[in-house]
């Protein structure tokens, strides 16, 4: 892929890039603390596990959910058929989507089945891991070159290093490289320092840096701990007004107050492609975090492709579709790529040669 300079520039031109937010969000002290409580727990609901005996399908429990979520698996047809004469891109959120959530982010792993399902994909079709997590983190669990990374909530995107031919109009090779919070990275090194220190009074309390954002696990803290670890988060950031918080499952990220998240991360890359605006692209998200709506959103926003939520329960979503956890995403992922395989089949059939 080429080196989307020219792009870069236009971005740096419009000034979407260091636009700081109003940085009145991170001012209040402790009346912010039970607001973020509040946030904390509808962002962490249960979750349920196959060795939960009440294991059921929280969906079920209204139907009208079902009716305007309803099952990628189930909706396959419909979504091909959506698809006729476009052009497919994936984009793939990380934790919860390819992996199942697990108490320790270290071990994050998916499984051998999943990665040769997202090889073949990568393969087939533009393929790009959107993540809050670092992208050498993130690299290190999946080790795909056929993939575009977009770590730290697309504020670090990387391109394919091996060849690749699905940008529109370039075939050249070389490495994708957009980091529009790069300024900010003395100031999150700074934070992570304090931040370390601080959660060590917090019992299972881990910080994780993921280069242009923090991330405060609290996947192992007691609840009646998170008022104290709200807290302490609060202390630190209020000294940061740059720096902005946002919620997802048991994790409080802390990121540069700039107007970046996945959803630009989706359209630099769409248009990176050559299909910015374009009515020949149908873009395939599918993720299980609050941070994924921002890309649904933008899908919704343009009537480009769908959003697929990756959830067991009922939740305010722009996406359009649903799935139930990384089982399912791969299962949709395989007819996916054995749909392509054999439109390819069709258009080229194997040529028969007498010996």
């Amino acid at each position: 892929m080429a080196l989307f300079g020219g792009l870069l520039g236009q971005y740096q031109k419009r000034r979407l890039l260091f636009t700081v937010e109003e940085s009145n969000n991170n001012k209040g002290g402790n009346n912010k603390v039970n607001p973020w409580l509040e946030s904390m727990r509808a962002s962490s609901p249960t979750r349920i596990t196959p060795n939960n005996n009440n294991n059921q399908d929280d969906s079920n429990n209204n139907p009208s959910w079902i009716v305007g979520h309803p099952s990628a698996l189930k909706m396959f047809d419909e979504i091909i058929w959506n698809s006729k004469g476009k052009q497919v891109v994936v984009f793939l959120d990380y934790d919860g989507t390819l992996s199942p959530i697990v108490a320790d982010p270290e071990k994050a792993f998916m499984t051998k089945k999943m990665r040769a399902i997202l090889k073949d994909i990568a393969r087939l079709f533009p393929t790009a891991i959107v993540t809050g997590r670092c992208i050498d983190k993130v690299y290190d669990f999946v080790r795909l070159g056929e993939v575009y990374y977009a770590g730290s909530h697309g504020m670090d995107i990387k391109g394919p290093t091996k060849s690749r031919n699905h940008q529109k109009g370039n075939n050249n090779e070389a490495l994708v490289l957009f980091q529009p919070a790069s300024q900010f990275l003395p100031m999150i090194n700074e934070v992570y320092k304090i931040l370390v220190e601080k959660m060590k009074a917090i019992p299972g309390a881990k910080v994780e840096n993921n280069k242009f954002c923090l991330s405060v696990h609290f996947r192992c803290v007691e609840e009646k701990c998170w008022s104290a670890l709200a807290e302490q988060v609060n202390s630190v950031l209020k000294e940061y007004p740059k720096l902005k918080l946002t919620h997802g499952r048991k994790v409080i990220e802390i990121r540069p107050t700039i107007k970046w998240d996945k959803g630009k991360a989706i359209e630099f890359l769409l248009e990176s492609l050559g299909y910015a605006n374009s009515t020949s692209v149908f873009p395939i998200y599918i993720g299980d975090d609050r941070t994924d709506e921002d890309a649904f959103k933008v899908l919704r926003s343009k009537g480009q492709g769908i959003g697929i939520l990756v959830s067991q329960i009922q939740k305010e979503t722009k996406a359009i579709y649903t799935l139930h956890d990384p089982l399912e995403v791969g299962q949709f992922l395989r007819r996916l790529a054995d749909w392509k395989k054999k439109q390819v089949l069709a258009i080229h059939p194997p040529q028969i040669v007498d010996l």
